[in-house]
C-alpha cells in the first residue's frame, strides 16, 4: 500500500511539472522563472529542489510529459484493429494533430533543441518517436502494403519527413493550413511506395 507521504510527494512533483509545462508553453523557457513555477504550483522552492536539480531538469520532465502523452495517443491509433495501411494513415493524421498542440509546438519543437542541445533533443525524439515509425514501416512491409524496401532506411527517411513536417507546422503563420499540406504530402509519399493490388 502506498503511504500518504508518497502520494503527497507524487502530487507535488505532478503540480510542479504541470505548472512548468503551462508556463513554458505560454512564456518559453527564458521567459519562465522558478519563482513563477513554484507560485503557480503552490509549493516552496525547497520542494522544487527536492524533486529537480533546477530549471533544465524541470523542463526535461515537462518535455517527457508532452512526448509521452503524444506517443500514447499515436500508439493507440497505430496499434488498433484494421489493415496495416489504414493504421499507418491514422498514425500520420494523429501525428499531424499532435503537431497542432501548442505545448508540443513550443516545448518539443521550438524550445527543446535549444534547452537540451540539438544532439540530446534528437536522441529524445528517437527514443519517443522513431520506434513507432519503424514498427509501422515493418508492419506495412510484412502485410505486403508497400514495396519491400529496407525497413531501417525507409523508416529513417519517413521519420525525417515527419520531423520536418512538425517544424513546418510549428513555424507557420497558418499551422492548420500547413498541417493539411504536410498530411497530403506525406500520404502522397507513402502512396508512391504502395504496391499495386494483385
Amino acid at each position: 500500500m502506498r503511504s500518504r507521504r508518497s502520494d503527497y510527494t507524487e502530487s507535488t512533483r505532478h503540480a510542479l511539472v504541470d505548472s512548468a509545462l503551462e508556463l513554458f508553453t505560454k512564456r518559453g523557457y527564458a521567459g519562465t522563472s522558478l519563482d513563477a513555477i513554484v507560485k503557480r504550483a503552490r509549493v516552496t522552492k525547497g520542494a522544487l529542489y527536492h524533486h529537480f536539480s533546477g530549471k533544465q531538469a524541470l523542463f526535461e520532465a515537462a518535455f517527457n510529459q508532452v512526448e509521452t502523452a503524444a506517443m500514447d495517443r499515436l500508439s493507440a491509433a497505430i496499434d488498433g484493429d484494421g489493415p496495416a495501411w489504414d493504421r499507418a494513415m491514422a498514425g500520420i493524421r494523429g501525428y499531424v494533430r499532435v503537431c497542432l498542440d501548442p505545448a508540443y509546438q513550443r516545448v518539443v519543437i521550438h524550445e527543446a533543441p535549444v534547452v537540451m542541445g540539438w544532439e540530446r533533443w534528437r536522441e529524445a525524439e528517437e527514443h519517443f518517436s522513431y520506434g513507432l515509425v519503424r514498427g509501422t514501416v515493418e508492419a506495412l512491409v510484412q502485410a505486403g502494403e508497400i514495396e519491400p524496401l529496407p525497413v531501417e532506411v525507409t523508416a529513417r527517411i519517413l521519420f525525417g519527413a515527419l520531423s520536418a513536417g512538425a517544424e513546418a507546422i510549428a513555424g507557420s503563420s497558418d499551422p492548420k493550413a500547413t498541417a493539411a499540406d504536410v498530411t497530403r504530402t506525406i500520404v502522397a509519399v507513402m502512396t508512391g511506395m504502395r504496391r499495386a493490388a494483385p
